[in-house]
């Protein structure tokens, strides 16, 4: 057993019992001078110890133990990460509160856990008022990266501002499909008089920009599309900053972080138009019927490159299919979602495992089709497939994510993935939720909670629950 310091527990035990130092330490059979240091954490608690306290007491020596201290570690940990302002608490604090005030501690994470299933409640409430909702924020106020995302589903995820000057920055610096990151490297040597280099070391970002040396250091791990993309990213914030500042500060965000936040955004949304012009993809993408890999080889990007862009495609003149995408990993958090409709992404509680953007993972680079049905009996096309990055060598763990784009089955003859469907069988379509602490669905094999605010119904004469019931 190694050197264990729990002078509070020892503390706490004889004031519960209302006993004084002297009382305790003959019960114990210890002098009062050894339980003083003890109580002061001047001497470790042992084993003999121990046992003549749950000889004395009939105390379970639980409470004293290192796991349980491990544990309530642990849950403060997770309860402390969303202190806000304050900054991040240390370990080395939050393990001195589990060692020498676990009370207060639990009680910290009994708290953390309460607030938590009033946010849940609270966001449940929110998915079903619509535009009444915004009297309710208050109780809830979003995270930076929330609000932002909510920023640019009320542009209906599309600037028409920074589409149209990188549309002209491409026809300007004579870019072509395929060959934007050479394009965009000249350019930069010849307008900013800026140089690129690869670097590589320990803890390398993407890109790093000294504007002294007019040097951008990019990653060497970085395929041609990704080198494209960064160097269009850096155009934005040395061309376009008064573009997004106009924007961002025309935002209704609350915070520097989110402001900052946004600005990054708005600068990726720049990258994204420049490597894929509006007009030139839209009308590739209606020639290949949105095939995304074909898409993908034509302009040289990523699969998940051409799924952002297409989820962008809303100019009133000439309007695209309207996407939303979702980007998961195996765990089934959500890193990314962004609409041009008004499809609901859940922010309680997970989404639906009988979604394909989960089935992607038994599947790795395969794209999946679905034909989806929701609760309220919308159907919705569903395009999923895995993306893996390894930015480094042997031994090293890969991202790996599941990108997800659907679209309302309206649209879906225009898709080349509508194949083999029966897109006018309503049967056909596999029923999904938003999430099942939102989803209606009382009858679904998948439940693993019941809609909040709707408990269980019990049946003593079946094996199983009963369907979920309003109470």
């Amino acid at each position: 057993m190694r050197k264990t310091f729990m002078g509070v527990r020892l503390r706490r035990l004889r004031e519960e019992r209302g006993l004084t130092q002297l009382a305790l330490a003959k019960a114990l059979e210890i002098s009062p001078s050894y339980l003083n240091q003890l109580e002061n954490n001047q001497r470790p608690l042992t084993v003999p110890v121990l046992l003549k306290i749950n000889s004395a007491f009939g105390i379970d020596v639980q409470m004293f133990s290192d796991d349980d201290e491990a544990r309530l570690i642990a849950d403060l940990r997770d309860a402390l990460s969303e202190v806000g302002p304050g900054g991040p608490v240390s370990l080395a604090e939050i393990r001195e509160l589990a060692t020498a005030m676990p009370a207060v501690g639990k009680a910290l994470v009994g708290l953390h856990r309460r607030n938590r299933q009033m946010l849940e409640r609270t966001e449940a409430m929110l998915s079903t008022l619509g535009d009444d909702k915004r009297a309710f924020t208050a109780l809830a106020p979003p995270m930076p990266y929330e609000e932002v995302r909510d920023f640019f589903y009320g542009k209906g995820n599309h600037i028409p501002e920074l589409d149209e000057a990188a549309e002209r920055l491409y026809a300007e610096a004579g870019l072509a499909p395929g060959q934007v990151a050479a394009g965009l490297s000249a350019y930069l040597g010849r307008r900013h008089d800026v140089r690129i280099e690869f670097t590589e070391g320990e803890g390398t970002p993407k890109r790093r920009f000294d504007p002294r040396s007019r040097v951008i250091r990019l990653s060497p791990f970085l395929r041609p599309g990704q080198v494209a993309f960064q160097l269009a990213t850096q155009i934005a914030f040395l061309e376009q900053r008064p573009v997004i500042d106009a924007v961002t500060a025309a935002a209704p965000l609350s915070s520097d972080e989110a402001r900052n936040l946004a600005r990054l955004g708005l600068a990726h949304y720049f990258a994204g138009a420049l490597i894929l012009p509006y007009g030139r993809f839209l009308a590739e993408a209606e020639r290949l019927r949105y095939d995304i890999e074909r898409l993908a080889t034509r302009f040289g990007v990523g699969f998940e490159t051409v799924c952002h862009r297409l989820s962008t495609l809303q100019r009133p003149a000439a309007r695209g299919v309207p996407f939303f995408l979702i980007r998961v990993d195996r765990a089934g958090n959500i890193s990314k979602r962004q609409s041009a409709t008004d499809f609901h992404f859940s922010r309680v509680g997970g989404t639906c495992p009988l979604w394909n953007v989960y089935e992607a993972f038994s599947t790795p680079g395969k794209v999946l089709t679905q034909a989806a049905r929701m609760p309220d009996g919308r159907a919705y096309l569903w395009i999923a497939r895995t993306v893996s990055r390894n930015n480094g060598g042997f031994g090293t763990p890969a991202k790996t994510f599941a990108v997800a784009l659907g679209c309302d089955i309206a649209h879906a003859g225009r898709l080349v993935y509508s194949k083999g469907l029966d897109l006018s069988d309503p049967d056909a379509a596999v029923p999904i939720g938003a999430g099942c602490k939102v989803c209606e669905r009382a009858h679904c094999a998948q439940r693993a909670f019941p809609p909040i605010g709707r408990p269980i119904a019990v049946d003593e004469n079946t094996s199983r629950p009963a369907p979920y019931s309003v109470a």
